[in-house]
Formats: C-alpha cells, structure tokens, sequence
C-alpha cells in the first residue's frame, strides 16, 4: 500500500466499530489520478507493480511480469492458456445458493466457459459480499463480472480504471447494456441472475456483441476456489482470510496472489504472492528465521519476507506504527504457508 492508502484505512480502522469497507474507498481515491508507485527491493532493483491493495486496480510504468506501461486486465492476451480456478468440490454455484455469494472468501461460486472465455483473474471480498471474475471472450476486450447479495453493493462500486467523476453508474438490473464515461466508449449492462442476487458486467471498451457474449460465458452452476497456487495453513489466534484476488492477466509472464486476513480489534494483514519471470535471484542477506527458513524483516518493520522462492516474493504486510499485528503473527502465518511447486505451471498448483 502507498502510505496514503495505509493512514487512509489505519484511521478508519480506529474508529471503526468493525472491519472497514476499504475496498470501495481505497479505489475511490485512487481512480482520481493518483497511481500506484512502484515498490522496488533495493537488493535486486527488481521493479514490483502491486496491482491493487484489494483487488485488481490499474498501474502504469513496469509491472511484476516485465511489462511495461499497461493496465493489466487491458494488457494483450499471452499465447499460452491461463490458468483456472480449481473446482470447489461439493459446493453448490450461485444459482443453486444464491444466500452463499459473499460468504466465503476462499470460494467463487460462479465460473465461465473456458471453451469461450480466458480467465484473467478473480477476487472474492466477505466484507463487501462481493465476488468478481474478469476474463477475456476474444478480441482483447476483457469483461469485468461483479456479483453481490447487495444490490445497492454493485450500484455503489465504482467502474475501476474510470475516474471517479465518471465511474458512478446506477443500474436497474433490467438487463439493458448502457454506454459510460465521458467519451460512452465503456459498455455496462445489470441484471438478476437469481432471486437475491444482483451482477454487474462493464468493459471500458468495447462493442456490444462481445459483452453480451461474455455474460453467455458465465456459468452460475459451479463454484470454485479462488486461490490456487498460496494456501495458508496456520493463521495468528483470532484471524480469518476475509478477502481473496488472484491475477493472471499476465501469465505465463507473471502472476499476483493476494490474502487478507483480519482480526478483532481492527487489524489487517496483506499475505502477497509475486511471481514474475523478470525477478532475478534475491541477494537479500537473511535477518530473520521463518519456519526453519530464511527471511527477511524489511526496514519498516512493517514487512517479513519468506525468501527462497525462484522468481518471486512472498510478504506479509502488517501493522502501522505498532498497531495491528505484530512480526510474530507474520511468522506464524508465513512459517505454514504451502506455495505451489512450479509457479509458472498451473498443473502443479492443486
């Protein structure tokens, strides 16, 4: 997070009775021209774009595969396949629970046909009640598809990579595809696709026929599970993963996985997953032991690294000026974390 971001939601959390809605805020303020800076580890001059605190915010300049100057869900499709959320089995899709969306943040419970559609990321958020899939029907015009329980939830979401001026969009779930922004370039379209429940699908560009066969695409019979190659197997006392988002826009070149954990009274803990094929070998030396493992607490105090990971980073981000958790509950968390063997091989990461 920028340091913005961090006192933005610090201050919030402390006045909070419960867990901040900083979802929607952080990309309030960010869809005003601000972006994200780049995080750079002094040891490798490795340029790292965090794409998004919560979820799937645009960057410009180098992001974590290499490329350069793109957003990602806008970037040109790679070659080779990406990856698919792995099946949830036994839990039933959107259609058949609709009281389910939301609830679990390790579980979508909607899919698309990857006969037709490319999945390039996908993001679950308990505290909004919000699950999201963007993907990719051809023709390089990704589609984003936000579901919710709450229908004034996906009418309150800004349109991200809009400007906030421009992002506001009311929607009567009718089905009818509107125009948006200032040029109407961007095409949006609401509906209910079961009793309860209230989607969104937007492109920022685009013509009609491909977000109508996007929303073809969705399969609302299936669920899946939203992380695939991080799995936390030991949390601090009293936590819980309350968001999850998994970008693959870049893949084969790169990939983010992101775990938010939270906690009573308000903390916050960011578990992040960075792989990308331009990330040289770390010469960081070790100053900490994780698990039996060498890592690496960053001069803030407010990051511990688990190094050993070829062409990626895995950090917790935690705590603000000695507030929130503490450098022993990202050792706990980090000391059991099961990453899979080949990130750049989806057929390893189940």
């Amino acid at each position: 997070m920028t340091d913005l971001d961090q006192r933005i939601a610090s201050a919030l959390r402390e006045r909070a009775e419960g867990e901040t809605d900083t979802h929607r805020l952080l990309r309030a303020s960010q869809a005003q021209g601000r972006r994200r800076k780049l995080r750079r580890r002094a040891a490798t001059g490795t340029a790292l774009a965090l794409v998004g605190v919560l979820g799937f915010v645009g960057v410009t300049g180098t992001d974590f595969a290499g490329l350069s100057g793109r957003l990602p869900w806008a970037a040109a499709t790679p070659a080779v396949a990406a990856p698919v959320p792995p099946r949830a089995d036994g839990v039933p899709g959107a259609a058949q629970r609709p009281d389910l969306v939301g609830t679990d943040p390790q579980v979508l419970h909607l899919g698309v046909d990857t006969s037709q559609a490319r999945y390039l990321g996908w993001a679950v958020y308990r505290s909004n009640q919000l699950e999201s899939i963007r993907f990719d029907v051809g023709g390089g015009q990704p589609v984003l598809v936000e579901v919710s329980r709450s229908a004034q939830m996906i009418n309150e979401l800004l349109i991200d990579g809009v400007p906030i001026q421009e992002a506001v969009v009311r929607l009567t779930f009718d089905g009818a595809v509107r125009q948006f922004g200032r040029t109407g370039g961007g095409l949006v379209t609401a509906w209910q696709p079961a009793p309860g429940l209230y989607a969104r699908a937007s492109m920022l560009v685009g013509d009609r026929s491909v977000l109508v066969k996007a929303v073809d695409a969705i399969r609302w019979d299936e669920a899946r599970r939203c992380v695939a190659p991080l799995r936390l197997s030991t949390l601090p006392e009293g936590a819980a993963v309350s968001a999850c988002s998994v970008d693959v826009a870049a893949f084969p070149r790169g990939l983010k996985v992101e775990l938010t954990l939270y906690r009573e009274p308000p903390a916050t803990m960011w578990v992040k997953l960075l792989y990308g094929v331009g990330i040289g070998e770390s010469t960081t030396e070790s100053n900490r032991v994780v698990g039996g493992r060498p890592g690496y607490l960053y001069p803030d105090g407010t990051r511990l690294e688990l190094l050993g990971f070829p062409k990626a980073h895995l950090t917790a981000d935690f705590g603000w000026s000695g507030k929130g958790f503490t450098e022993a509950d990202a050792t706990t968390v980090l000391a059991g974390v099961q990453v899979a063997e080949d990130l750049g091989d989806p057929e390893t990461w189940d």
